[in-house]
């Protein structure tokens, strides 16, 4: 079969991967890289030369079992990465850590700290109570939801669930309360958040992660058309036909390897089906900027990690948290590389290397309830769909829904 891919993200390029020694593929990129949030910037800083993750940064053996398998089938090398979490209140001055108990007394006066000791009993009680809600499947009920029920303190909703939740959805904080609390606790559990000291090995891909890339696309690189994006798929009876600036081409089979609401927008005939479930699905922009400022993280040492969450005076912001790329990727130099979201207009303007736009998906109730109905959809109308929103939002997820592409297309990995 002659089979079109649109999008060279994680899915795409491992549904083209899988495919190609079977088929004929043709993968378009509008962007003119390949690799979607696989994004490595090789950056030079006062004569010294680094290659820096602005996307995707972080994998574990555990949760991402097709992607571990994926790199050492590519013999891509990996190396440990150091996984914590550190916060900054600007409301409250508190700042606390996860690094052990030096982290959450990064304030000795934290002890004396009502608020936050409370904040530690119900973390203590939700990492107990909430697995109930593991034998629980419904999208009713929001974390939002739970937390008010059950009567958590709003220290723990904000200087806890809050921050974890926005940095590792990337979503903005005055919406990710409307997640289901089912896929909230599902997910920590899964990550071994639900522990009083969470011990998951987390590991980079050494030299950046866009070296995978590299790798995966290798076999099949001339049939892959980059800065060519796709303006239109028509689904006919006997063939698709896409539109390009190559122009319009005949397919057996399209795989839509692209966010829900761009894969809706090429479709020149949706069924209700197609319209109503991938606009279930929304995306939110968040701006990023890789720099060497260190003033967005903890001022305390023992408080500062690998994610920093930043809670800012003013609320009604986007989630605000900046990565410590030297500490994640184990970058040695006289400099400190970090990643922020969201916080463009507080970074010394001398200090930018870079600035991106990613678009990340929101899971609240509608996006959940929507995914269940993948199959409805995708292999219908030579149609396929993938992508890492049919899932958690992570490359794993991305990768699970290209095999199952692959799957209805007839190659068993």
């Amino acid at each position: 079969m002659r089979i079109a891919i649109v999008g060279s993200g994680i899915s795409g390029l491992v549904a083209a991967h899988q495919l190609h020694p079977h088929h004929e593929v043709v993968v378009y990129e509008a962007d003119a890289r390949l690799g979607g949030h696989t994004h490595t910037v090789d950056v030079e800083v006062e004569g010294e030369r680094h290659s820096v993750d602005t996307g995707f940064i972080v994998y574990n053996e555990k949760t991402y079992p097709n992607f571990t398998r994926l790199l050492k089938q590519l013999e891509v090398k990996t190396q440990p990465s150091d996984m914590s979490f550190g916060l900054s209140c600007e409301r409250t001055d508190l700042e606390w850590g996860s690094r052990g108990l030096r982290g959450i007394l990064a304030q000795p006066s934290n002890l004396l700290r009502g608020s936050f000791l409370r904040m530690l009993r119900d973390r203590a009680r939700f990492n107990r109570e909430s697995k109930v809600l593991l034998e629980q499947d419904g999208e009713d009920v929001t974390i939002g939801d739970y937390l008010s029920s059950g009567g958590y303190a709003t220290e723990f909703v904000e200087h806890y669930v809050i921050p974890m939740g926005a940095a590792i959805w990337s979503a903005p904080p005055s919406t990710f309360l409307q997640m289901p609390a089912t896929t909230f606790v599902r997910f920590f559990n899964n990550h071994g958040l639900l522990e009083t000291m969470p011990s998951l090995p987390w590991r980079v891909v050494s030299g950046g992660s866009s070296r995978y890339v590299e790798k995966l696309v290798a076999p099949f690189r001339d049939r892959i058309r980059v800065g060519c994006p796709v303006s239109s798929v028509r689904r006919m009876a006997d063939r698709v036909e896409v539109s390009s600036p190559d122009g319009v081409e005949a397919f057996d089979q399209v795989v839509l390897a692209a966010h829900s609401d761009q894969a809706l927008s090429l479709l020149a005939d949706p069924s209700s089906l197609e319209n109503e479930l991938l606009s279930s699905i929304a995306y939110q922009e968040n701006e990023v900027v890789l720099h060497t400022d260190a003033s967005l993280i903890p001022r305390r040492s023992a408080a500062q990690a690998s994610w920093n969450y930043l809670v800012p005076r003013e609320s009604g912001s986007g989630v605000l948290v900046t990565y410590d790329m030297s500490r994640l990727q184990g970058i040695s130099s006289r400099h400190r590389f970090f990643v922020t979201l969201n916080g463009t207009d507080r970074i010394a303007p001398e200090t930018i290397l870079r600035r991106f736009v990613y678009h990340h998906p929101v899971f609240d109730s509608a996006a959940i309830r929507a995914q269940k109905f993948h199959s409805e959809i995708s292999g219908t109308n030579r149609t396929h769909y993938c992508g890492a929103y049919w899932g958690h939002g992570f490359h794993e997820d991305g990768i699970k829904s290209a095999l199952e592409v692959c799957s209805q297309l007839g190659v068993e990995v």
